[in-house]
């Protein structure tokens, strides 16, 4: 979709913004172009919409080479998104959104209800915030209208110059969650500029890496974090990279481990048998359709161990009990395919040794569960897959339960 072909800048004191460019965007990719103040990214951001133009090479969008295109044609077929947002403030929301259908030439109607849909589509209720003007909204709100306003002519390319930036990080962590799941909605091409190594990893596909004026890598961000190309890359991402590298790797059913598993309706005594054959504390506890409805502890099956052993009229009633009246509710679980940074989170909030894992496409079918060990594992395994170029359930890792077994 958008591809650079030996493209650099230098303007007329000598200085070279990009040197020697080149590299491709896929058609409906976020590629993060990260890197410190004055490396170069927001120029060449700015060379795709000829805000500024190259002084060599060439820049194609969509195999339309777009020097040949009228610049003004041009920026009203990719949509754009700054740090300050430029919001006009003379004109209302829906009047702000609908700007470029307006200019392109929609009728009146048309363009208001394609700013209505946009608005809500990020979380703007237009009949609510359409006819407030922009100083009566907050920054982040200000930031939605932005984004909504460079969707509304449904341009294939978005350019996005920090936008969250300008709010707090609470704010800021909210927007990039809505827009990854506006982008999985929409499918733009997108171009993100960044200074924010964990914006960077979190939201692209893949990460442009900018040295001066160069990009040093342009890789998924699980390598950039695994295996950084340089020393400079290495210095750039961080000596905690490992832990950034959480936040990129998900959640695979290789992942998860077998715990003994109940049914709600199961007899007390069944549930009391499997944790005693298994030697385990604890045991899932499942719905009819194998879906997660919590857990039960080996001591709420004591009464039930204590009628097997003959001790106690009540502990026979006990008997007579099943799972259902003593399974615990399940707080800490997440969906296959989520991070390991959430599951890590998981686990602290609910103080939890373990989290349970379920199918996502599904109404809840539970897979297994992660405990910290296999956490662990997960992100070795991950880091030691892509230096291997393998499927990362291929790949064995040594582990203190592996010693043991060996020794």
């Amino acid at each position: 979709m958008i591809r650079f072909e030996h493209v650099t800048k230098r303007y007329a004191d000598g200085t070279t913004a990009v040197d020697d460019l080149s590299f491709e965007v896929a058609e409906g990719e976020l590629v993060t172009l990260v890197g410190p103040s004055g490396c170069g990214k927001t120029t060449t951001m700015k060379m795709v919409n000829r805000l500024i133009e190259p002084t060599e090479g060439g820049i194609f969008l969509d195999g339309d080479d777009i020097s040949t295109i009228d610049p003004v044609q041009l920026r009203r077929r990719i949509g754009y998104v700054i740090q300050q947002v430029g919001l006009f403030p003379h004109r209302t929301v829906l009047e702000n959104t609908a700007t470029v259908p307006h200019l392109l030439g929609w009728k009146r109607g048309k363009g208001r209800e394609r700013a209505a849909e946009l608005l809500d589509l990020v979380g703007l209720d237009p009949s609510v915030h359409g006819d407030r003007y922009p100083e009566q909204l907050s920054g982040g709100q200000r930031q939605r209208v932005g984004v909504a306003r460079a969707l509304a002519a449904d341009p294939p390319v978005l350019l996005m110059d920090e936008p969250f930036g300008a709010v707090d990080p609470v704010v800021r962590e909210h927007l990039q969650n809505e827009f990854l799941k506006l982008q999985a909605q929409v499918r733009k091409t997108v171009l993100f500029v960044t200074h924010d190594i964990e914006e960077a990893v979190r939201l692209g596909d893949r990460i442009a890496v900018y040295g001066q004026g160069r990009i040093e890598q342009f890789d998924s961000p699980a390598t950039v974090l695994g295996a950084p190309a340089t020393p400079y890359v290495a210095d750039f991402v961080g000596a905690d990279r490992g832990l950034k590298r959480l936040s990129v790797t998900p959640i695979e059913e290789s992942d998860l481990d077998q715990p003994p598993v109940v049914h709600l309706d199961d007899p007390l005594a069944t549930a009391t048998e499997r944790l005693r054959s298994e030697g385990a504390r604890w045991a899932v506890v499942l719905d009819g359709r194998d879906n997660l409805h919590g857990w039960i502890p080996a001591d709420a099956t004591a009464d039930a161990k204590d009628t097997a052993n003959g001790r106690t009229a009540a502990a026979r009633g006990a008997t007579r009990g099943t799972v259902r009246e003593h399974a615990r509710r399940m707080e800490a679980w997440l969906p296959l395919g989520a991070p390991l940074k959430q599951a890590f989170a998981t686990m602290l909030q609910h103080d939890a040794g373990w989290i349970a894992v379920i199918d996502k496409e599904s109404e809840g079918r539970f897979l297994g569960v992660l405990t910290p060990a296999r956490l662990h594992e997960a992100l070795r395994r991950s880091i030691d897959a892509d230096a291997q170029d393998v499927p990362r359930a291929e790949v064995a890792v040594e582990t203190v339960a592996t010693i043991a077994t060996t020794a």
